[in-house]
């Protein structure tokens, strides 16, 4: 089966969703995230910061910037801040991911990121805990791209656990990242139980050989790294050389990710946006117990 589909054999497996319904806020849904988000921004370790934001902000309400901002002048402090957003087409969010930048906001205004360290993955570092390739061996849950990419989006921006209701995954955002996902840029990978129930996924962005991952969501221990594995497994085998995570947490870092200065990360990224890569949908080409013998350092898949 080809790793990429045309947008017709995509047709019949994706099902056709009304963004505006799907994507829409109740008021109390809105007022709930404004404040926790307010509350987020305003924590001890982020105020050090809103002086500089406010400054950005009011220069930029003053004379609106052109274009996308240079990454490499990103402030100190907030760190990797570079920009107010005013375009979320899907040409500006290509070339912005291809220059190392990505768009990101609790509340508003939202603004154009380049953080000083990046969490990146070289496939040949890739480590699958045993643990892990325990899971994969069972198979007892099947995973698929691009099925249902709004379910995906809708997932990670939903409450956890013991966690805030914070989330950057505002309407706003979803109806761009679909957008882009309708224009063969973004990709999901979903994780199904045996009844056929979404209990895992993640979404991120491809240009040229560079995967950026934007966010992931489990309902069942383990699932999203079920599909995290399968996700690596094709960035590997369809030629990608880099998967940026942005920032470190503990389940990449297990995985083989390491952080880069930004210099180191840019200039891997240059070279991997030259790449062919695959636009378009994307389509599974193996199975659980496939991925769990894979052994990169070992070469090969």
């Amino acid at each position: 089966m080809s790793a990429v589909t045309s947008a017709a054999e995509a047709g019949d497996a994706v099902r056709h969703l009304d963004w505006d319904a799907l994507f829409r806020e109740t008021p109390q849904e809105r007022l709930r995230r404004l404040a926790l988000g307010t509350a987020w921004a305003l924590k001890p370790a982020r105020l050090i910061g809103l002086p500089a934001l406010a400054r950005m902000w009011l220069a930029d309400l003053a004379s609106p910037a052109q274009g996308l901002p240079d990454p490499e002048a990103a402030l100190a402090s907030p760190p990797g801040l570079c920009g107010i957003v005013h375009d979320l087409s899907v040409p500006t969010l290509v070339e912005a991911y291809g220059r190392g930048l990505y768009p990101f906001a609790h509340i508003a205004p939202l603004k154009w990121w380049s953080p000083p360290e990046r969490c990146i993955l070289d496939f040949n570092d890739f480590h699958m805990p045993k643990r892990l390739r325990s899971r994969l061996r069972q198979a007892r849950h099947r995973v698929t791209f691009d099925r249902d990419f709004a379910a995906v989006m809708k997932a990670c921006a939903a409450p956890r656990e013991n966690k805030w209701q914070v989330t950057w995954i505002t309407p706003q955002m979803m109806h761009a990242y679909a957008a882009l996902h309708d224009a063969g840029h973004a990709h999901s990978f979903e994780v199904w139980d045996g009844k056929g129930e979404l209990v895992g996924g993640g979404y991120g962005v491809a240009v040229g050989g560079a995967f950026a991952i934007e966010s992931q969501f489990t309902r069942e221990s383990n699932t999203s790294k079920i599909g995290f594995a399968m996700l690596n497994w094709h960035l590997a085998r369809w030629g990608f050389v880099l998967n940026d995570n942005k920032g470190p947490t503990r389940n990449v870092l297990e995985m083989g990710f390491r952080t880069v200065p930004r210099a180191e990360f840019r200039a891997r990224l240059a070279k991997a946006v030259r790449l062919p890569g695959h636009v378009g949908r994307w389509s599974i080409e193996t199975d659980l117990p496939s991925v769990a013998q894979w052994s990169p350092g070992a070469g090969g898949n």
